[in-house]
């Protein structure tokens, strides 16, 4: 799971933003019906995939430690 986590920090961190299409209506009147297709993005902040990455670290981490019995 930490592997992960930093796996996704680092993309996270070089791509910065996710782009997606969503679906909008424009029209709805009766059976008559246009929709469009709009390209967002959502924007990641370079600190939020710092954090994930630091998670992923401090899990890999304390995941190797076995308590000594």
């Amino acid at each position: 799971m930490g592997l992960a986590l930093i796996l996704a920090g680092c993309l996270a961190l070089a791509y910065r933003e996710i782009r997606y299409t969503r679906k909008e209506k424009l029209l709805d009147v009766g059976p008559l019906n246009a929709t469009m297709n709009v390209q967002d993005s959502l924007n990641i902040p370079p600190i939020v995939g710092g954090l994930i990455v630091a998670g992923g670290v401090v899990m890999v981490i304390f995941g190797v430690r076995r308590p000594s019995s």
